[in-house]
């Protein structure tokens, strides 16, 4: 009976074809394409995400074709979606932090040092290793992408350099420290789903993590030496003097930064461990910047009301301050929870996207085959790492281009006798790494809003990002440190 159930359950859907799984995918890039060409860097606002369910839309009427109903796809939407509602609390989070960390201080205080003690030379390279090692420490590309990051990216503006090399570097320190901190949500979901342990993960994911780390330093390190800025000292000076005259500037000013990365390190969650620092951030904006409160209040309110609207308009549409230069107005303005919005739009149609190829069994299709292309070791780990990016793409979680390959591939790689932590690097290799390149990805959304700077423009700059995988692909391709299994005590390296 049992027997005759899964055939009645097999024939309700028709296997997809090739044409089927790949006309979405061509569909998609040509809308795509197309948003980038007459939208330019705005297309996220929008253009993007018509074309993301434009895409969505036609997967659907292919799943209709092969027997599923609309109430089940619409089932898989909802759950794609839900997989994505930390993301969304997480960022919402974040432009409040964003929002009172400006009002308080936290942020102009973090620029103003780094004004004092970085030069061009070197900021590319410093900004790096800074990222990944506090990344290191909590292990969290995002809370540092917040924090940090967002000082950085003011420090350059001062500093007159690139925007999207910092960006860049940001991303690379942030994505290194993250991928080999054992305190990491992906790191040790890899390895959970390949069926190895935590720290053999990560020895065995070192020998291609370091080297690109390494190479990306190098990179920065040329692109610093050779920064051609304008900034002379006196325009140092200058934003220097403009911070202190609109703010209250002090090292306990830096107290709500360090509270949230304390309760980072300590696996507080990420969405009320940084609430909680934009929490802290208010309150030290009230004991702190008055003088700012007061001047950014509506005249008819007294104290207490100017304390409670100025505040909260900073949680939930950022704040605005006016200095007389334009240039420092862009560095201490923005946050909220408003300026989110436009990434959590983007953030939930491309998982409606991902989650209809999902579930109407396209993504499975083209798994299938490119699994049938892997005859080799070398050629199944590329796959995997290739299979791992491409989910990035088609799926846009970053979550998601692990568990999914992790699944198809794992008893493809005990069948051929390959050690399960190969297939836990290739995860992150293809998958976590490159999440932030992809525009529409919700890692790329995220360091869009918070970092400012379109994916299309740093994607270039994010040396480690792109040079993990293709580390990946050389050693494997070579055999180097390719662990096979001989039994399930005793791997041996190729």
């Amino acid at each position: 009976m049992s027997q005759n159930l899964n055939q009645t359950i097999n024939e309700q859907y028709k296997k997809p074809s090739l044409l089927d799984a790949l006309s979405p995918v061509i569909f998609l890039v040509f809308l795509l394409g197309i948003a980038v060409f007459y939208f330019g860097d705005s297309s996220s606002s929008g253009a993007n995400q018509i074309a993301l369910l434009l895409g969505a839309g036609l997967a659907s009427i292919i799943g209709v074709k092969n027997g599923f109903k609309w109430d089940e796809i619409e089932a898989g939407i909802i759950k794609g979606i839900s997989l994505s509602m930390t993301a969304i609390l997480i960022l919402l989070a974040v432009g409040s932090l964003i929002g009172t960390w400006l009002l308080s201080g936290t942020v102009p205080t973090m620029i103003y040092f780094g004004l004092q003690i970085l030069s061009p030379a070197y900021f590319y390279a410093a900004s790096c290793v800074i990222c990944a090692i506090v990344a290191l420490s909590i292990g969290s590309s995002w809370t540092v992408a917040a924090t940090i990051g967002v000082a950085l990216m003011g420090v350059a503006g001062g500093l007159g350099v690139s925007l999207p090399i910092t960006a860049g570097a940001i991303i690379s320190g942030a994505y290194f420290g993250d991928k080999m901190s054992p305190l990491s949500d992906t790191t040790n979901l890899a390895p959970a789903v390949a069926g190895t342990d935590l720290f053999t993960h990560i020895r065995h994911m070192a020998w291609t993590s370091l080297p690109s780390f390494l190479f990306a330093l190098s990179v920065f390190i040329v692109l610093g030496l050779s920064e051609n800025t304008t900034v002379e000292a006196t325009r140092i000076v200058q934003l220097s003097e403009g911070l202190t005259n609109k703010f209250t500037i002090g090292w306990y000013l830096l107290v709500p930064l360090v509270i949230t990365l304390t309760l980072a390190i300590k696996k507080v969650p990420a969405f009320p461990a940084v609430f909680i620092g934009a929490l802290v951030g208010a309150l030290w904006a009230i004991l702190f910047q008055q003088e700012l409160i007061m001047s950014l209040s509506d005249v008819s309110l007294e104290q207490f009301g100017a304390n409670i609207t100025v505040v909260w308009t900073a949680m939930f549409d950022g704040v605005s301050i006016e200095t007389g230069d334009a240039a420092l107005n862009d560095l201490l303005s923005g946050g909220g929870m408003s300026s989110m919005l436009n990434t959590i739009w983007l953030i939930i149609s491309a998982m409606v996207f991902g989650a209809v190829m999902e579930k109407v069994g396209l993504l499975k299709r083209v798994v299938d085959i490119l699994v049938g292309f892997a005859q080799s070791a070398s050629s199944l780990i590329i796959t995997t790492i290739v299979t791992a990016f491409g989910s990035n793409l088609l799926t846009a979680d970053q979550y998601i281009s692990v568990v999914m390959p992790g699944r198809m591939f794992k008893d493809e790689y005990e069948k051929r006798g390959l050690a399960p932590e190969n297939l836990s690097r290739a995860l992150e290799d293809g998958g976590t790494v490159t999440s932030a390149l992809v525009p529409w990805n919700t890692c790329g959304a995220y360091m869009q809003s918070v970092l400012l700077v379109n994916p299309l423009d740093y994607a270039l700059y994010c040396v480690f990002n792109w040079a993990s995988p293709i580390f990946g692909i050389f050693f494997a391709l070579i055999g180097f440190k390719v662990k096979k299994l001989v039994s399930k005590e005793t791997p041996v390296i190729a």
